[in-house]
């Protein structure tokens, strides 16, 4: 078993993201070019992945000399994922202490009560518009309805839920306030992220780039902000506003969190990856001896970059959110 893994800046491995396929049922414009073919709603993927037994013995031989501390499902769409209730009981009965998913909604009305009853813990949603003209703008789909009652359902079967929101300069950074409205008048907290340097948009991001500080400036005309201490290894910075309102920013390229993150990835394949920044895949065997997967995972935390996040050509869609 490997033990005190870690890097010359003390970072380590402790939090699993777990990509179960790589399709989805929206064809969001960070994760999908205008040059690309847009996929199908409920279109199968060109590479099948993983079934829930094979995930659960590389999850569980991981946690093994991990301990890890939370899992979390992504995908693609993981709701697209065939076995997603037996996986989750499955992390659950591994002794993973937190198993957590995120999704973009389109699924969850169905489903929310089942994956509560498997142990599923929270759920981040992801929502980047609250205009139905925006979120097709955003996401090439109608259907922000069916997303906010997806949202809503979570919240009845008692998910921890919380709002994901990708910025983009130009296209629905007129969403800010009114998807702060929608989390508040729910008591749901929001996140904003900037938008990644990853697959087609990893030369050209900066173009579409909204930074946390002009967040803050367009969120500031309106609420007077309070700043709130960062946890350890956190993605987000947080701010309440006066009305007692909590959002985040997870600012990747102004504000990375690469000091102390301690995230590793395992894609459908069975391959993991150290950071984002990294195209470098690492294929996990279960045949393998210890020494081996030792190394590979060393291997792989020396993948994170030491203080700033640049990105790669590697398509979210096959990596996880």
């Amino acid at each position: 078993m490997m033990t005190g893994i870690s890097d010359k800046y003390g970072r380590t491995f402790r939090t699993l993201r777990v990509s179960l396929l790589q399709h989805c049922n929206m064809a969001c414009v960070y994760c999908v070019s205008d040059e690309e073919e847009l996929p199908r709603a409920n279109a199968p993927s060109s590479e099948p992945g993983l079934g829930p037994g094979e995930l659960l013995r590389l999850i569980g031989r991981l946690h093994e000399q991990l301990t890890l501390t939370n899992v979390r499902l992504t995908g693609g769409e993981p709701l697209l994922y065939p076995g997603l209730v037996p996986l989750i009981s499955g992390i659950r009965e591994l002794g993973v202490q937190s198993v957590k998913l995120t999704t973009n909604a389109l699924l969850l009305g169905r489903q929310a009560v089942s994956l509560k009853n498997a142990g599923l813990e929270a759920i981040n949603v992801s929502l980047d518009a609250v205009d139905e003209a925006i979120f097709f703008r955003m996401t090439r789909r109608h259907s922000v309805g069916r997303v906010i009652s997806g949202i809503d359902a979570a919240i009845a079967a008692g998910l921890d839920v919380k709002l994901n929101a990708v910025i983009m300069k130009g296209v629905n950074d007129s969403e800010l306030l009114p998807l702060l409205d929608l989390a508040a008048s729910r008591g749901l907290r929001i996140r904003f992220l900037e938008v990644m340097a990853m697959g087609h948009l990893h030369d050209s991001a900066e173009r579409h780039l909204l930074s946390q500080d002009e967040m803050l400036a367009i969120i500031g005309e309106r609420h007077r902000l309070e700043p709130l201490p960062r946890v350890a290894s956190a993605t987000a910075n947080y701010w309440r506003t006066a009305e007692g309102q909590v959002f985040g920013i997870i600012a990747n390229q102004s504000q990375p969190f690469c000091r102390d993150c301690d995230r590793l990835r395992l894609d459908s394949g069975g391959r993991i990856y150290g950071c984002l920044s990294s195209n470098e895949s690492i294929g996990l065997r279960m045949d393998e001896g210890e020494e081996e997967w030792n190394r590979k995972l060393l291997s792989a935390l020396l993948q994170k970059q030491p203080l700033r996040f640049k990105g790669s050509d590697l398509s979210m869609l096959k990596v996880g959110g």
